[in-house]
């Protein structure tokens, strides 16, 4: 499973070389052949008799963070989701991308994402899934923000990124509360110790944190404002990551400690809550939208708001539908998404004003698009997977079993009505998606080009996913016992009865609950421009998006007065700042950890020698503050140095004289260097205040410095390394010279990241240097 989460990164790193043939071979093609391997490797785990199986690999051992992967049937399910989807999209974009597109770009993101989503699904140390989880923002930012030449691009990319990332926080935040309290890193672990966590007052602050995280990665009201602008990526992209995968990664979260969390009745109430809210606002506000794209996003987010309520449920048949719900909506969403491009690079527009009449220019593109909708509408017929999945919704909302008392009383009274209530506005959108595109008059002037049908390359991946809406519609069985099954115990923690599905269970209750959305949302449908109009009142000027660019602007306003407060130029006020900043936090933290220590045992003597070397840095330091000739100034400051070196021949460490008498010599020599090229010193007539507070602040940092230096020694945190490398040094290194051994074996990556670091400043001296001579002879 380590090569399968790696591979991505790995031929990540080749795709800038493979992106430079792709006028000969689009670059997709390579990429395509990654997700295929990924899905290939894993399909093979399907079966009734599949057993969970757990891999690990030293990462961290001394801080107990290793690279656990933990696969069950949950995250199989997402597994194949993620590798299944993505080898479709990646085969997709080959035909959707051009090739005078940034394809290296677009596929290092691509593939970064996947490899992402991987770890998140199937780790099961809490500290490696939130590495891929934030992993997961950042590439989906670069995803969304690949048209960066597009000022909307660049919007959607930023404000998926602020709540993503600001939901990212709180998660850790959730991980690192429990981890303390149960001990450990692993998942798994933490839910065996499901009554310390559920019985710690810190409980509703840990499930406050997590869900906050859950929330804004999957959409879920009133964090689902990032999602409609996330639509200026490109289709691909729209098609992977918020339909199959990224969307769902908070549903993945929640359904991961479901075992844990769903025994507390207020991860019933704010799951289900946030839930239905989402589903209901979700569904009415994709009718309003004009933007094909921008009616499928909306519809992801009143479906994940379906799918997080009966996760809130908590039911063995809520979860149960949820889990199939996750797997019929990959499949119709993905092709409604890709069917949103063809038309986009058929026709020139995705603007439904604009469309219209396309059955007869693109019969195949219209074909998949009725039986994506009306699967995504839970039309009740045997061949429409998303039917099935919404009668199990609606027999999940009539029998919950939770206390009955108080607000949850309420809540379960209403939450059938709301369920048909948002389940009647999908009806309508997705009426709304198939008819406003494909049926009624064409109007050909308004759009950019004649509309024609798709290539078969970029029909290929719709086709195959509108195929399994069809056949898990007609053979949903086939999915349920060797896939579904395994994947619905892993979120409920226990075994569940087979649940045979089957299209007809005769006038039950959510049949007639499907009726119900049929016949209004026909009636809705057919009557959309008489009652649109309410979006005037509700939400009318309100909006989400409001509150988020007044949050953004006013911080960005806040944070330019403050910096301003501060940052007026001068290089005085700076130096002075950062000093106070470091006397004030070192001193308060040497005051709470009593590092105010004087230890005068174990000092070696002080003769005169010493006590003359000492007195005359002390005047040279005073003599290169007074000074006012430049080259007096360094040559003076050297003094300091190469007395420093004379302590260290006296108190007999050869090494760091010959040490410092190199770094001094060199460092005189620059100076005398640099400063040739600069004005001549001279004194500043600057007000007595600032005398004043500059000499306050040098005395301060003096201080500084001589109590660290003399808390290092006194006050002893931590036992000393010392005796370690004096024992092991000629041992494990080999040496005579302890500090040779230290540098070059004990300390080896540390000095080579130090040359490092040397080299890369040389090189960009040597840059300026030519760009300057460049410049001078142009």
């Amino acid at each position: 499973m380590l090569v399968a989460v790696l591979l991505p990164f790995i031929i990540a790193i080749f795709i800038p070389f493979l992106s430079r043939w792709k006028d000969k071979l689009h670059t997709g093609f390579f990429v395509t052949i990654v997700p295929v391997i990924i899905f290939i490797y894993f399909v093979r785990f399907l079966g009734t008799g599949f057993e969970p199986i757990v891999q690990e690999y030293s990462w961290i051992p001394s801080l107990d963070i290793n690279m656990v992967f933990h696969l069950d049937g949950l995250s199989l399910l997402f597994v194949l989701l993620i590798s299944g989807i993505g080898s479709l999209v990646a085969f997709y974009s080959v035909f959707y991308l051009h090739k005078s597109e940034q394809l290296g770009h677009f596929y290092v993101y691509f593939l970064i994402f996947m490899g992402s989503m991987l770890g998140v699904v199937l780790s099961d140390n809490v500290f490696a899934l939130y590495s891929f989880w934030e992993f997961t923002s950042l590439s989906s930012f670069l995803l969304i923000g690949f048209w960066n030449y597009k000022k909307e691009s660049r919007y959607g990319a930023l404000k998926s990124m602020l709540i993503t990332v600001f939901g990212g926080l709180s998660l850790l935040g959730a991980l690192i509360f429990m981890s303390v309290l149960t001990n450990t890193t692993s998942i798994q672990g933490m839910i065996d110790q499901q009554q310390l966590i559920l019985n710690n007052e810190y409980f509703p602050l840990i499930l406050t944190l997590l869900l906050l995280g859950a929330f804004t990665k999957s959409a879920q009201f009133p964090f689902h404002i990032w999602l409609p602008d996330a639509m200026e990526a490109p289709t691909p992209v729209s098609a992977y990551l918020h339909s199959a995968t990224m969307v769902k990664a908070g549903i993945y979260l929640v359904a991961r400690y479901s075992p844990m969390l769903s025994a507390n009745e207020w991860f019933f109430i704010i799951v289900s809550t946030a839930g239905i809210v989402t589903l209901c606002w979700g569904s009415y506000m994709a009718v309003r939208q004009t933007d094909l794209k921008g009616i499928l996003a909306f519809s992801t987010i009143s479906q994940l708001g379906m799918i997080m309520a009966m996760l809130g449920f908590g039911t063995k048949v809520a979860i149960f539908g949820a889990v199939f719900h996750i797997l019929n909506h990959a499949t119709f969403k993905g092709s409604l998404f890709m069917i949103a491009g063809i038309v986009d690079h058929e026709a020139g527009t995705r603007d439904i004003r604009k469309l219209g009449g396309l059955m007869t220019f693109m019969p195949i593109t219209a074909t998949l698009a009725v039986l994506a909708s009306f699967s995504m509408a839970g039309v009740p017929l045997p061949f429409l997977n998303g039917f099935y999945s919404k009668e199990l919704f609606f027999d999940a909302s009539l029998h919950l079993e939770a206390a009955s008392t108080g607000f949850t009383g309420f809540f379960m009274t209403i939450v059938p009505y709301l369920a048909v209530f948002g389940s009647i506005f999908t009806f309508v959108y997705s009426m709304y998606f198939f008819f406003g595109t494909f049926r009624g008059k064409a109007h050909l002037e308004e759009l950019p080009k004649k509309p024609h049908e798709a290539p078969i390359g970029m029909l290929v991946s719709p086709i195959i996913l509108v195929a399994g809406v069809i056949l898990i519609g007609l053979f949903p069985n086939v999915v349920n016992e060797p896939f579904i099954a395994h994947a619905a115990e892993s979120v409920k923690g226990m075994a569940l009865e087979e649940k045979h599905l089957k299209f007809w269970h005769g006038i039950v209750p959510p049949f007639i609950m499907s009726l119900a959305v049929l016949v209004f949302g026909t009636i809705l449908a057919l009557s959309r421009k008489v009652w649109t109009p309410v979006y005037r009142f509700v939400p009318g000027v309100l909006s989400a998006n409001k509150v988020y660019d007044g949050l953004v602007d006013r911080v960005e306003s806040y944070s330019e007065t403050i910096t301003k407060g501060y940052m007026n130029g001068s290089l005085g006020r700076y130096v002075r700042l950062i000093l106070a900043a470091i006397i004030v936090t070192t001193f308060a933290f040497m005051a709470i950890t009593g590092g105010f220590k004087i230890d005068t045992s174990n000092l070696s003597q002080i003769t005169a020698p010493e006590i003359l070397v000492a007195v005359t840095m002390v005047i040279a330091a005073i003599g290169t503050a007074l000074t006012n000739n430049r080259i007096a100034a360094i040559l003076i400051l050297g003094v300091v140095g190469y007395g420093l070196s004379m302590l260290f021949v006296i108190y007999r460490a050869p090494d760091l004289a010959l040490t410092q008498l190199i770094v001094e010599t060199v460092t005189v020599a620059l100076f005398l260097l640099v400063f040739y090229h600069l004005p001549k010193l001279r004194k500043k007539d600057e007000p007595v205040s600032t005398k004043v507070l500059n000499l306050i602040i040098s005395i301060g940092f003096g201080s500084l410095m001589t109590m660290v230096a003399i808390s290092s020694h006194s006050s002893k945190l931590f036992d000393s390394i010392a005796d370690y490398f004096v024992k092991n040094s000629y041992k494990l290194g080999g040496g005579d010279n302890i500090v040779n051994v230290i540098l070059v074996d004990f300390r080896g990556l540390d000095t080579l990241f130090e040359i490092v670091v040397l080299g890369i400043a040389a090189m960009a001296i040597f840059g300026l240097i030519r760009l300057r001579k460049t410049k001078g002879d142009e």
